[in-house]
């Protein structure tokens, strides 16, 4: 394997894609170097001399200045580069779009019909609290429910929408946790939802069946605590009516047109950029060619990049929905008080990354290069086909959450640091390197670090044939693991 990679003709740095000695000689593109310190894998060393104040190139695009002298050899991290970013900036429209070559291939997936004609890739059981209160007494149903179907019949999985909202809670915060909630009983991959409220919350009820609008009613069952003499026995019963109105549900062939995917990233490290990331591009670019449908979120990792992403807008109402969604979360930071360039983490830089620049260009590479044809607000459903971007922040169970909630069948998720988590919808978590992907076999689902040896298009269509076969019911990892989360933004005051 090659010991650096330049990943554009134009940058001033190369990566390390492996740990580097200290006064190793080094050869990339025709430039011979001798690094200066030892230079852990995933991290840049300087190709050039960088005079302080110059900036420093990577992806062939700005991720900083170089804050002192950097020579050639040396090692650029956080200690001699700083991000250029700081407030709200001005933009204007220059489209630059592309057409997808990727033909039509008419594939399918083994999904759910459901009855109003959205697709589902799981058969799922939801148990929605509408109040964190409740959360304990659903166990007690859930447990009794699977005592009864230790092998959930027509269920994949049974899975109670878990979190701590839904009372105490005023404007935004009431109107998002409602949101999420309405969103997730909606969801194609549920084959049947019980509702569970306490009876006295903010989130009443009544008033978030009203807001259902149609529904399944053989699907959709309701049960409020404090209205029942038992409600573990009143709930069961409601849980054994979805389990026979499931009952004979079945897969059928479904085109991968319907597929809606959601595109995240987490615990990124040097590798993001180079591997798993421009998979998911490419993987992107693919789905969308075959009539499907992704969705792009974490928009502070689009700090830094925004403008890569406003070239793409399809018209100019979506470039300045998209220019609204940049601005609108940078004064969200600043009305805090907190500086809009406060990432990355501090596993991200463990693992390569120095500035939000820097992680911005690699994290939206995982949109690949299809228009922008829509701008969702937190909560929304997925309105269009092709790449929409979706509001929300950049952690990593509120951001998948969304995405999930957006009628995403399930959330790409690229690491190099690895984690276990997963939404509530199949979360694929895609190694960037070698090393985590044999670490973590039991988190990690694919291995996108083949792509240091192996060619694009090769990779791809592995990676193609297995989330089709994740769609037509194959686990993920944190399927078999049994995690599967909620999270839902909070921005204001609790009473």
């Amino acid at each position: 394997m090659k010991s650096l990679m330049k990943l554009n003709p134009r940058d001033s740095v190369a990566v390390a894609l492996r740990p580097i000695q200290a006064g190793e000689p080094l050869e990339v593109d025709g430039v011979k170097l001798e690094s200066a310190q030892e230079i852990p894998q995933g991290h840049k060393i300087a190709l050039t001399a960088i005079p302080p104040g110059d900036m420093v190139i990577k992806y062939g695009y700005p991720i900083g200045h170089a804050v002192s002298a950097i020579a050639p050899g040396d090692w650029v991290h956080t200690h001699n580069l700083r991000t250029n970013l700081d407030g709200e900036e001005e933009y204007e429209y220059q489209p630059d779009l592309h057409p997808i070559s990727y033909p039509n291939r008419g594939l399918t997936f083994e999904g759910y019909r459901r009855a109003n004609g959205k697709a589902g890739i799981r058969n799922d059981l939801y148990i929605v609290p509408t109040v964190g209160c409740v959360n304990g007494v659903a166990e007690l149903i859930l447990q009794e429910f699977k005592a009864v179907h230790p092998d959930l019949g027509p269920f994949d999985n049974v899975t109670i929408l878990k979190h701590p909202y839904g009372c105490s809670q005023l404007g935004d915060d009431h109107r998002q946790t409602r949101s999420i909630l309405l969103d997730a009983v909606h969801h194609p991959n549920a084959g049947g939802v019980l509702v569970f409220g306490l009876g006295c919350e903010n989130n009443i009820v009544t008033e978030f069946r009203e807001l259902l609008g149609d529904y399944d009613e053989s699907r959709v069952k309701f049960l409020v605590a404090q209205e029942v003499g038992d409600e573990v026995e009143a709930g069961m019963a409601l849980l054994e009516e979805l389990y026979e109105a499931a009952s004979l549900d079945k897969r059928e062939p479904i085109p991968l047109s319907e597929l809606n995917v959601g595109l995240k990233c987490g615990g990124s490290d040097g590798f993001s950029g180079i591997t798993a990331n421009p998979l998911l591009g490419a993987f992107s670019d693919f789905l969308i060619s075959q009539g499907g449908s992704t969705i792009l979120t974490e928009v502070p990792e689009m700090f830094g990049a925004e403008r890569m992403l406003m070239a793409r807008a399809e018209s100019r109402e979506v470039f300045e929905s998209i220019t609204s969604l940049i601005n609108d979360f940078k004064q969200y930071f600043m009305s805090y008080g907190e500086p809009v360039y406060e990432n990355p983490s501090p596993g991200n830089k463990a693992g390569g990354i120095s500035t939000l620049e820097d992680k911005s260009l690699g994290c939206t590479q995982k949109a690949g290069t299809a228009p922008v044809v829509d701008v969702l607000q937190y909560g929304e459903k997925l309105r269009k086909k092709g790449l929409s971007l979706l509001q929300a922040p950049g952690n990593d169970l509120v951001a998948s959450s969304a995405l999930a909630a957006a009628d995403c069948q399930l959330v790409l998720f690229t690491t190099g640091r690895g984690t276990p988590f997963g939404s509530f919808v199949p979360t694929v978590k895609i190694a960037t390197n070698h090393d985590l992907y044999n670490k973590k076999k039991h988190w990690m689902d694919f291995n996108a670090g083949s792509l240091l040896d192996r060619p694009m298009q090769e990779v791809l269509e592995e990676f193609i044939a297995y989330l089709i076969q994740v769609a037509s019911g194959q686990q993920t990892r944190n399927e078999q693991n049994d995690v599967r989360e909620l999270a839902i933004f909070k921005t204001g005051v609790t009473l």
